[in-house]
């Protein structure tokens, strides 16, 4: 039997930086040690260029997250570069600081890698037996779709429609307008036109999320009669429709306002419920499993070779 190891994940997304610590076995996470989320928001200044506050705030992250890993003596850490730190002009200027101040070595991986670890994470927390699926996971910069089951992956791609993207490029007006709306549905539809297709080819109506804003939908839309499972919960859409209405119609201190929506989440989740009702409609969605487990998930549980 492999001893269990103990391993640190650092994700950096767009908008939030998240530290996991775990024992783990094999491909099996056996205990949690620690885990953090830092809205760190990244691209709040822009996506081209990392501003000086969001600079400061997320390598203070990284040295907050250097402290718990030392205190919990943890051999391996990886660190991982997402959409943020892809495109930014000053990227390599902020792992170059995360390594001197924080002592901690970014890897950049690309949106297919992204979309890969995704798989690995989602497939650990969702009941194996499930049929096909279309994995979803939006972050600040990116967003991934994955058609997969528990023995093969279809189809995946990145998608340059995160929340922080959309949201600098399409919301403007407070609350946001309905031309903005259409604007944006109108880029949604060329946008993923590649998605459109791999759906014909490889048909599911069951959509699984990967945290983030689905954590705020299960939240609301959380399904009372679903049996229980430890790392997954299952949504009734029937309120759906009522739930996006409360949402995107709302100006930010009406949403700030909401029970179950956080207040880092309230500026970003307008776009991200456009895009969701976007892609419910597109894939005929009629089934909705949120998982607990994403990309760091993956990384953790993912061999030494396949990490790079």
């Amino acid at each position: 039997m492999t001893l269990p190891q103990r391993r640190a994940v650092i994700d950096l997304g767009t908008n939030t930086f998240h530290l996991l610590i775990a024992e783990v076995s094999g491909d099996e996470i056996v205990r949690e040690i620690y885990r953090e989320r830092i809205f760190v928001k990244l691209a709040s200044e822009g996506i081209k260029t990392i501003g000086d506050a969001p600079f400061a705030r997320g390598i203070s992250a990284l040295c907050r997250f250097r402290a718990r890993i030392d205190e919990c003596e943890v051999a391996e850490v990886k660190a991982i570069g997402t959409a943020a730190l892809r495109t930014a002009s000053n990227g390599k200027m902020f792992i170059r600081e995360a390594k001197a101040e924080a002592r901690i070595d970014i890897k950049l991986i690309s949106g297919d890698k992204e979309a890969e670890y995704i798989t690995k994470g989602v497939l650990l927390a969702i009941p194996s037996a499930m049929e096909r699926v279309l994995i979803m996971d939006i972050g600040g910069g990116s967003t991934e779709f994955i058609i997969a089951d528990q023995s093969e992956v279809y189809w995946r791609r990145s998608f340059p429609l995160g929340v922080s993207v959309l949201s600098n490029g399409f919301h403007f007006s407070d609350p946001i307008s309905a031309n903005e709306v259409k604007t944006l549905e109108q880029h949604l539809d060329t946008s993923l036109l590649p998605l459109k297709a791999a759906l014909a080819e490889f048909s599911t109506r069951h959509l699984v999320g990967a945290a983030g804003t689905f954590d705020v939908l299960a939240e609301w839309l959380r399904d009372p009669a679903a049996p229980p499972h430890p790392t997954s919960h299952q949504l009734d859409l029937t309120d759906f429709p009522a739930f996006y209405e409360r949402i995107v119609p709302a100006s930010l201190a009406e949403r700030r306002a909401l029970p179950g929506v956080p207040q880092e989440r309230a500026d970003m989740i307008v776009v991200a419920m456009i895009l969701l009702r976007f892609v419910f409609r597109l894939a005929n969605v009629e089934r909705v499993t949120v998982s607990n487990y994403a990309m760091k998930e993956g990384i953790l549980v993912a061999r030494t070779q396949d990490a790079g």
